[in-house]
């Protein structure tokens, strides 16, 4: 009888392992991953002379940005504009003029959302701006490495407002490395005004387009 309930008390203590075994795994499976986790965020496809980049914006943190950056990505807007500045180990930025220098009109500029708490990361995407604070229109720009003095500290001033981050690059950021190491220089557009850190071989915009 002692041999038997012991014999019992084996195999319950198997089954228990068993089943806890079995919840660790199915623990592991049901862990959401980054992908699952932001998957309602709208992507965009932009497709660049140097390649892809896949861009994923945060409507919930950032709504005026994103509402901003897909209207004018519906209307076509950015279709043929280039990275007219680029400062390598800063940041590419673009969405504002053609391959021409001539910039582009624009819709009334939007809030800046920079108090939002996304911070400007190597990777992330933010509306570009004068110094003004609520003066973003249609540009923007991806950071190629972090950097924090972008970001939001208080609202004293225009400097201490920060940039407002809107989204971040999912896929492509190769491309982006390859666009932030063009040789640049100083050039005029139509008006005479000169540029700098502009890409000696015109970088492209040649069409953004929503994913889902």
């Amino acid at each position: 009888m002692q041999g038997s309930t012991r014999n019992l008390f084996r195999l319950g203590l198997f089954m228990l392992l068993l089943g806890l075994l079995a919840c660790s795994k199915s623990g592991e499976k049901a862990e959401p991953t980054e992908e699952a986790a932001t998957s309602d965020n709208p992507r965009y496809e932009m497709i660049t002379s140097k390649g892809r980049i896949v861009l994923e914006l945060d409507a919930e943190k950032a709504p005026a940005s994103t509402a901003n950056f897909e209207q004018y990505a519906a209307d076509g807007y950015y279709d043929g504009t280039i990275f007219h500045r680029v400062i390598d180990n800063f940041m590419i930025q673009g969405g504002g003029f053609d391959k021409d220098l001539v910039q582009k009109e624009t819709r009334e500029p939007i809030i800046n959302e920079a108090a939002n708490g996304l911070k400007n990361l190597r990777g992330s995407v933010a509306m570009a701006r004068t110094n003004v604070v609520n003066s973003a229109t249609s540009q923007f720009y991806i950071n190629v490495k972090d950097n924090d003095f972008l970001n939001h500290r208080d609202s004293t001033n225009a400097r201490t407002f920060g940039y407002a981050v809107f989204g971040q690059v999912v896929e492509g950021m190769e491309v982006v490395d390859a666009i932030k190491t063009v040789e640049t220089g100083q050039k005029s557009g139509p008006d005479g005004r000169p540029m700098g850190d502009v890409p000696v071989e015109t970088v492209t915009i040649e069409s953004v387009r929503k994913l889902k």
